[in-house]
């Protein structure tokens, strides 16, 4: 690590140098952005292939996955001395996360090197400060009041020196990261513990400390101890109620919290293809409580489904090409193997105290018996950045849905913390959410809430000995609520829920009965969810409509930032995000580059939308930026409530079907009029022409919920232009 004391021209050499790094990505065979927040940077496989070819040439032996995307990110790979365990490397890392805690003094410490930018792409998130007190919504209005110079700090110096930033409720850093950053052989250093998650992706990402982050940030070489690397050979598939938690619960107690300390765990063999991508992840990010340097997974379908199921098909495709180097060389040597037959695995518990003190589920309420530890579980709690997936609450769903069947609720008190504000989302429209209150649960904001500590508990006193149960990744002595005689097991999201429901540790969800409200005995099932939501398409938030992050900094200039319009949203006719069909051309392109040909070409357009369109921030840019690029209307199955008046303020008009089937009628490339604009009137539906390609047509009804002084600012134009005809 380079110390701060340097003098502000080596800085700038150095990110000179960084610089010339980035700049060379435009002679890579595809150029596909890193993310859609950063559409000018580029995925570096061209480079990763030519240095792991350099590195291999040199060593003469086969690679584990590891060493390919360690060593292809080697700053000097020709000469850098390269042994295992020993030797240090300087490495190139392809970008840098923070979280709010650490992003701070990080951020201090950058703005005195007195550079202008970050040299490699950075993120922002705002996942640290949210106490778990009442719930989501009041939780987090309660943390931007509290937090409020932190949170403009942070805001501002990010959109100065060209960080991306992610506003409190967007989600838990290791959540955004996946859903959004990680890719398969990324090279990724965050400052947090957990930063591993990206694992489950297929990347190599590591945590480190803030003054890390600034090196990698100031285009300096960024020196770690060559890993060791531990193999864990995967057999046989997961099933019942035997969870991805399981394997790293597994994992911990073999190795102990000490055990992977300077190595990468390396996951492999046939097994790994039983595994979702949010399941390896939750692996990776659990790692770090063996003491481990990063953990991995090789790229394979999993992934390559996550990957265009959050929007990032380009990515997926390219990984397809380059896949010999995503996934481990055959003969490749690790300094430890570890073997696991997911067919024998049973679903364990973890502590207390300590997260390699493992238990199967049948066992731990004898041993609790045996060591005097509470029986009666006090509190249930899933979620974190380790299991929040949508996968992971489907599960957790699927076994309180049976208890409610039989009349029962949590015996426990219950909460759910979602990994992000899309998972949220998501599981609010589809249900999930909605079961899990039934069942007794508090939903929590998108954060870290109590797994950090964040939690003013109030059912017990500081120093009374009671149990808890969570799906976290950490359970030391006083972690979650301060109180030195909580005893904190940690486990899967669905034993969680099983074990709230029956309220002690002696249940086991595989043998054992509940007693129903009517008084017959029943068992649990074991749950069954979709891996990801079927429907990925038809979410539309403000974050969709205009992103946050580096566009932040435009918010001053409508035409700047309205190059960001509805680039997060997923077409329906191509699966892809910012990619829609212009309908002059017939060619595919960027929204805003489609929106301007047609404002340049006098045409209007229009935006047709699924269920809650504009959900999520009260964000006015999500108003401003259709009208500015020419949109007419917003048609929709139903829009949330702030952002409808956003669009009506605009003079847009914000239209749903009154048949909301009808939303099945239009295709893109149909030409639609509206018609009854001469009369509009409160409650009033309007009539909508459908022309299709093949010249037949079809009338559909479209409803609104404008009041008198709303249609005085359609027709002037917006809710300004008309403030300012009264004045005259």
């Amino acid at each position: 690590m380079a110390p701060y004391s340097l003098l502000v021209t080596r800085l700038q050499k150095a990110l000179g140098v960084r610089q010339y790094h980035v700049a060379s990505a435009l002679c890579q065979r595809a150029k596909v952005a890193m993310s859609h927040f950063e559409p000018s940077e580029y995925i570096r496989y061209d480079l990763l292939e030519k240095n792991i070819n350099i590195v291999r040439k040199r060593l003469n032996r086969p690679l584990t996955l590891s060493e390919k995307i360690v060593y292809g990110h080697l700053d000097d790979p020709a000469n850098q001395e390269i042994e295992r365990g020993k030797t240090y490397l300087r490495l190139r890392p392809d970008r840098v996360a923070m979280q709010d805690a650490t992003a701070q003094m990080a951020m201090l410490q950058f703005i005195s090197s007195g550079l202008p930018k970050v040299a490699v792409p950075s993120t922002i998130h705002c996942d640290h400060l949210i106490e778990a007190q009442l719930g989501g919504e009041k939780d987090l209005r309660r943390a931007k009041d509290i937090n409020q110079e932190v949170y403009n700090f942070l805001a501002t110096a990010g959109a100065k020196y060209g960080v991306g930033f992610w506003r409190p409720g967007s989600g838990i850093i290791h959540q955004i990261i996946l859903e959004n950053y990680a890719y398969p052989g990324v090279l990724l250093i965050g400052t947090d513990s957990h930063t591993p998650n990206g694992g489950g992706l297929g990347g190599i990402c590591i945590g480190v400390g803030g003054a890390d982050a600034v090196d990698v940030m100031a285009g300096i070489p960024w020196e770690l101890k060559c890993p060791k690397v531990i193999g864990v050979k995967l057999t046989g598939t997961l099933s019942g109620w035997t969870s991805p938690k399981d394997v790293i619960l597994k994992v911990a107690g073999i190795l102990t919290v000490k055990g992977g300390t300077g190595a990468i765990v390396e996951y492999h063999g046939p097994g790994v293809d039983s595994i979702s991508c949010t399941g390896m992840a939750t692996i990776c990010n659990m790692g770090a409580e063996i003491g481990a340097t990063t953990s991995v997974f090789p790229y394979n379908h999993r992934m390559k489904k996550y990957l265009s199921k959050t929007g990032r098909a380009d990515i997926a495709n390219l990984a397809e090409e380059f896949k010999d180097h995503l996934v481990p060389d055959p003969g490749c040597q690790y300094d430890q193997v570890i073997e696991i037959n997911l067919n024998e695995l049973k679903p364990h518990i973890n502590g207390p105290f300590t997260p390699d003190l493992a238990h199967p589920v049948a066992d731990v309420g004898t041993v609790a018996e045996k060591e005097g530890w509470p029986l009666d579980i006090r509190v249930g709690l899933i979620g974190s950045c380790t299991n929040s997936s949508y996968e992971d609450m489907g599960r957790s769903a699927a076994v309180a849905k049976q208890a409610l069947a039989h009349g029962l609720k949590c015996k426990s008190q219950f909460t759910i913390t979602p990994g992000s504000e899309q998972i949220r989302a998501t599981i609010e429209r589809d249900g999930y959410a909605q079961i899990l209150r039934d069942v007794g649960g508090i939903v929590l904001a998108n954060a870290c809430g109590p797994c950090i500590g964040q939690w003013d508990r109030k059912d017990i006193k500081k120093g009374e000995k009671n149990t808890i149960v969570t799906s976290y990744n950490r359970n030391f002595t006083g972690r979650n609520d301060a109180n030195p005689e909580t005893h904190a097991f940690v486990t899967s999201p669905e034993i969680v829920t099983a074990l709230a429901i029956a309220g002690t540790l002696k249940f086991n969800p595989e043998t054992d009965f509940l007693t129903g409200k009517d008084g017959k005995k029943f068992k649990l099932e074991a749950p069954d969810a979709d891996e990801l939501p079927r429907s990925v398409k038809g979410k539309c938030t403000t974050d969709h409509i205009s992103a946050a992050g580096p566009w932040l900094k435009f918010r001053g200039h409508l035409d700047n930032i309205s190059n960001n319009l509805l680039i997060g949203a997923i077409n329906i006719e191509n699966g892809k995000a910012n990619s829609v069909r212009n309908a002059v051309t017939q060619e595919f392109g960027p929204v805003p580059d489609t929106a301007r040909y047609y404002k340049k070409h006098g045409i209007r357009w229009v935006v047709i939308g699924d269920e809650n369109y504009g959900e999520g921030s009260s964000r006015e840019h999500a108003a401003l930026e259709p009208r500015h690029l020419g949109g007419r209307a917003i048609i929709t199955k139903s829009f949330a409530r702030i952002h409808e008046t956003n669009l009506k303020k605009q003079g847009l008009l914000p239209l749903t079907f009154a048949d909301p089937s009808d939303y099945n009628k239009i295709h893109p490339v149909d030409k639609l009029t509206i018609q009854g604009l001469k009369d509009f009137a409160p409650g009033k539906p309007l009539n909508c022409i459908i022309k299709h390609p093949n010249g037949t047509q079809e009338t559909i009804l479209l409803n609104h919920t404008f009041n008198e002084t709303q249609i005085e600012w359609f027709r002037a134009g917006s809710a300004l232009n008309r403030m300012k005809e009264l004045q005259q």
